[in-house]
């Protein structure tokens, strides 16, 4: 006599039960009740930040001290060039040009960069800084180089009708060094800088 054999029960409704409530608590955990407390303790702790670090004159907004924009006018500074959307600085759609160094469209965009670089600067002495002739990673790259800054103060000065000590010695106030002492370069925030400007 065969000994008797229990059979399995269908355990495929209760995987089913238990897979949609373990979707819905982690979909609540992770998706709404994290996010939240994340945003709290950060509009606690860095409100600015939190906020998209958003910069304010007169009570109104001008810009993102994390975000580059187009500076088009003479008597302000300008931020590297961006590949960023249809017509560049869209932080809705960042990304570089993606070109290789050995690329001929990057070598041609670059050269001809060079060359309205050097028209809207005829003043400058310096040698031309890489970053104002090619393309951040992201696109919407807030600061430049302190070289690229010093390239650009000759114009900015005629342009604004000061003199040329007075617009380095501006630069140099905002002049950021490496973070935490080692981590990046020097640097210099193109709002910042402008906005010190127009202050004066």
């Amino acid at each position: 006599m065969k000994p008797a054999i229990a059979e399995p029960k269908d355990g495929t409704l209760h995987n089913l039960v238990t897979s949609f409530l373990y979707t819905i608590v982690t979909v609540v955990l992770l998706g709404i009740v994290y996010p939240l407390v994340m945003t709290g303790i950060s509009m606690v702790l860095f409100p600015k930040q939190a906020n998209g670090s958003i910069v304010y004159v007169d009570g109104k907004p001008v810009g993102s001290s994390i975000i580059g924009q187009l500076w088009t006018k003479p008597t302000y500074f300008a931020g590297r060039p961006s590949a960023a959307g249809k017509n560049g600085y869209d932080p809705t759609a960042t990304g570089g040009t993606n070109l290789g160094p050995t690329s001929k469209k990057l070598i041609d965009a670059t050269r001809a960069a060079i060359v309205a670089l050097k028209k809207a600067n005829p003043d400058a002495t310096l040698p031309v800084p890489m970053d104002l002739v090619t393309s951040s990673a992201s696109g919407i790259d807030p600061d430049i180089s302190p070289e690229a800054a010093y390239y650009q103060a000759p114009r900015v000065a005629k342009a604004r009708k000061m003199s040329l000590d007075a617009v380095n010695a501006v630069v140099a106030q905002h002049v950021h060094g490496r973070d935490l002492g080692f981590l990046g370069e020097p640097h210099v925030n193109v709002l910042e800088v402008n906005l010190a400007l127009d202050a004066r």
